[in-house]
């Protein structure tokens, strides 16, 4: 499936026969491993590539989709997987498509727990998840945590992790539905979206949070710092909601709080031992029980319009995948 021209979701892509891609990679010199791709996961930069606005832009036409799960074709001498392995590989660009290559540093053995499909959403959710909460974030056990966009990919993936950290979570979400998509991913508390939703959250926490995470950002944000206690930690992950809020620091200086970034992508691609060892976190929350990621609407690969409309319109629970093969 290939992004065709910007016009957006509805009509920027066409499927199209490719020849099978060189195993090599663009963030890694050298040879990559070639993943016959069972599962494609579908994320936000896809939906913003197909309106060109997203800060990776390779020339028309390409290739969309940055993570996959499947089975090894081939992988370099010295790879941490070989042949027949079942695998989650972020590979950036090039996902929405039957055959997928990745550097070996995101290529990860993938957990006889897990299937193709909790595969297809494990690596860019949850590595982001555990980067901003315990990395960026300094999450510690005990602490409480608020999550906005809880019942989403990013949002499924940071209750998991904060449980799996010892940390306390309440999910901030829109609807009833999602309230219950936030409740099967393990959320200890749930608050409804509304006019009273900040003073409930302080309630549930007595008087406040140790750490806010924003992957949505818009108008809440101001309510998100006065959701903090003392030391508490606003932590930036993305602006879901469309609209990057901007913030007086004079409410830092009074309520002893921080704000911090949390690039996730940006920061990582040239790490490969800090992706190696997020990657072996993540996987032993995986064996613990702590971590299934929640999958929710799924398109075969020709519906990938489709998929990514269910984005646009906010009607996404846990994560969208595309179903590339069958089993």
């Amino acid at each position: 499936m290939q992004i065709v021209e910007e016009s957006g979701p509805d009509s920027a892509l066409a499927l199209v026969e490719l020849a099978e891609p060189e195993p090599s990679h663009m963030l890694t010199p050298g040879e990559g491993v070639v993943v016959d791709v069972h599962a494609a996961g579908v994320s936000f930069p896809e939906l913003l590539q197909t309106r060109g606005q997203y800060q990776m832009k390779p020339p028309l036409p390409f290739v969309p989709g940055s993570e996959v799960a499947g089975v090894v074709r081939s992988a370099p001498e010295g790879a941490s997987v070989r042949a027949g392995d079942r695998v989650a590989a972020f590979c950036a660009l090039g996902g929405f498509a039957e055959t997928a290559v990745a550097p070996e540093f995101f290529t990860f053995a993938l957990s006889d727990e897990l299937d193709f499909a909790q595969g297809a959403g494990l690596i860019l959710n949850y590595h982001t998840a555990y980067f901003s909460l315990v990395l960026r974030g300094r999450l510690k056990e005990d602490e409480t945590v608020l999550i906005h966009g809880a019942a989403g990919g990013v949002g499924t993936a940071c209750i998991q992790v904060a449980k799996a950290v010892g940390a306390s979570t309440i999910a901030l979400v829109s609807s009833e539905a999602k309230r219950q998509v936030a409740k099967q991913a393990g959320a200890d508390e749930t608050v409804l979206l509304g006019d009273a939703w900040k003073d409930e959250v302080k309630e549930l926490s007595g008087g406040g949070v140790d750490v806010v995470l924003d992957p949505v950002g818009g108008d809440r944000f101001t309510d998100s710092l006065r959701c903090l206690r003392e030391s508490g930690r606003l932590i930036v992950v993305g602006f879901a909601g469309g609209s990057i809020p901007e913030v007086k620091v004079n409410r830092l200086l009074l309520g002893n709080t921080e704000i911090v970034g949390a690039g996730w992508g940006a920061y990582v691609m040239g790490k490969p031992e800090l992706n190696r060892k997020i990657g072996a976190e993540v996987n032993g929350m995986v064996d613990e029980g702590f971590i299934r990621p929640i999958v929710g609407q799924r398109f075969p690969l020709e519906r990938a319009a489709e998929a990514l409309e269910t984005l646009d319109e906010r009607r996404a629970t846990g994560k969208v995948v595309l179903d590339v093969r069958a089993g």
